[in-house]
């Protein structure tokens, strides 16, 4: 037997014949320290201030806290229910395909990959790059062109990382899973310690409506949500998940207990040190509360951060590449991006198609104008997720479903989505249109997509020339064995 087949270090099975094709490697602790890692990147260290500003006062903004994470569970819920029973990889464009068919399925990729993903990365990616050099720049701030250098070298080795090893870039998530937990605990002790010594004065007038504006509070809810952005990443990767029908499920209601309860007690925390203003002043509010309370530990909180936001990018580079490998695999994007490389076994076209957009929204660099940008279509597509496990069940109620979920849950999740959406186009006109925009420009491209035949013959050789010469040079072939 040990002739016929042999592993290989980086979790990719090689089998006596020489097909290679990546197995189930991810066990529910690493399922669970994934999704934490994920979760937790730079939307609690930087989301305060966006969440306080568009709520209003202290006690609302508590409350969009624990909301965000309620709805995020109802959300991740649903997600759970048809991750176990459709089984594919792919995540939200996999889940659309195979609910509500393929337009809004491409759609959601198209979007996924000229705005969201981009966009997504770039804001973590700013963060990271803030926090990271900060300490450098004490009292001042640190400088917007050094924290974009820096920014897009810290995103540039990532990409070479998850290129180079899937074994080496799941050892350091799981590594800065462990260190965001630290960073947040030194927040959270100090913040507690405070509040049980009696500093409570920043709560007195914790619901007060002079500067609450009703208009603003989906943008509060966006900024929350970003935050628990994440949880949905175990279902891009379902196909290396051991034993799915369990583990997934375990690993979203454990991870978003976790983080909730993370979330509530350091914005506590936050609140019970600084004033609403110094919250609000702060472009690195994690860094303020550390002067305020142990200024000694201050460079380790600010590293400890930046190395948060770090793993966070790495899970969500993970993960995202498996959405672009899965839809070229079911012909919706070009046959290249379906391919793995043939010694390190990783999707590397997929990986470095998100690279230019990238660099090019770290270099636009507003980190509020880039979340509002894109998180209508990301809300909207959730949103539309939910409705297709509502679709999924009446046409097809014979299907064996291993967790299931009352229909409730998704209606409050898909109503929610749609009904911040909506408000956020009379919020926010400009941006959210934007993104309207820019995901129905993936309407023509869809269907030149699907009709490659229609293509005239010059440009369809010319496509296959550069498909093999682009394989050639990336050493990289198609999975050769079904693993779904």
């Amino acid at each position: 037997m040990g002739s016929s087949q042999e592993t290989s270090g980086d979790g990719a099975k090689k089998t006596g014949d020489g097909v290679v094709y990546l197995r189930k490697k991810i066990t529910l602790l690493r399922a669970i320290s994934l999704t934490i890692g994920t979760i937790i990147g730079s939307g609690i260290f930087i989301s305060p201030k966006g969440v306080l500003k568009n709520s209003g006062n202290v006690g609302l903004s508590l409350l969009i806290w624990v909301a965000s994470g309620v709805l995020s569970m109802c959300g991740a819920l649903s997600y759970a229910d048809l991750g176990t029973s459709i089984k594919k990889s792919g995540g939200h464009y996999i889940l659309l395909l195979e609910t509500l068919g393929p337009v809004p399925a491409f759609l959601r990729l198209w979007a996924e990959f000229v705005m969201i993903r981009p966009a997504n990365i770039a804001v973590v990616c700013l963060a990271f790059g803030r926090y990271f050099i900060e300490p450098l720049y004490v009292p001042c701030n640190a400088p917007t062109t050094a924290v974009k250098l820096v920014s897009a070298i810290g995103i540039a080795f990532l990409i070479a990382l998850n290129c180079w090893s899937v074994s080496w870039s799941a050892n350091l998530q799981t590594i800065f899973t462990v260190l965001k937990l630290f960073a947040i605990a030194l927040i959270i002790i100090p913040g507690m310690v405070a509040l049980a010594e009696g500093k409570t004065e920043n709560f007195q007038d914790a619901f007060d409506t002079n500067s609450l504006a009703l208009d603003k509070i989906p943008l509060a809810f966006y900024s929350g949500m970003f935050a628990f952005g994440g949880w949905f990443y175990i279902t891009f990767v379902t196909e290396e998940v051991i034993n799915p029908e369990r583990n997934i499920p375990i690993t979203v209601i454990v991870s978003l207990i976790i983080v909730t309860i993370c979330y509530l007690l350091t914005n506590v925390s936050y609140y019970t040190v600084l004033t609403t203003s110094e919250v609000l002043t702060s472009e690195a509010v994690a860094m303020t509360f550390a002067d305020y309370t142990v200024p000694q530990i201050a460079p380790v909180i600010s590293l400890l951060v930046a190395m948060s936001c770090f793993g966070a990018l790495n899970g969500g580079i993970f993960a995202s590449s498996r959405m672009l490998f899965a839809a070229s695999r079911e012909g919706h994007w070009p046959n290249l991006f379906s391919m793995i490389h043939i010694r390190r076994h990783t999707p590397l076209p997929a990986l470095l198609l998100m690279m230019p957009l990238v660099f090019l929204m770290i270099g636009i660099g507003d980190l509020y104008g880039l979340l509002n940008f894109y998180s209508f279509s990301r809300w909207l597509f959730m949103g539309l997720v939910t409705i297709g496990l509502i679709v999924h069940r009446r046409r097809h109620p014979d299907l064996p479903r291993p967790f299931k979920v009352p229909l409730i849950i998704p209606i409050v999740f898909s109503t929610m989505c749609l009904f911040i959406v909506g408000l956020s186009l009379y919020a926010d006109p400009v941006n959210t249109g934007i993104g309207c925009l820019i995901t129905l420009s993936g309407v023509p491209v869809y269907y030149i997509t699907i009709h490659k035949q229609l293509l005239p013959p010059r440009l369809r050789e010319t496509i296959n020339l550069l498909t093999l010469k682009m394989q050639v040079l990336m050493e990289v072939i198609p999975q050769e064995i079904k693993t779904y």
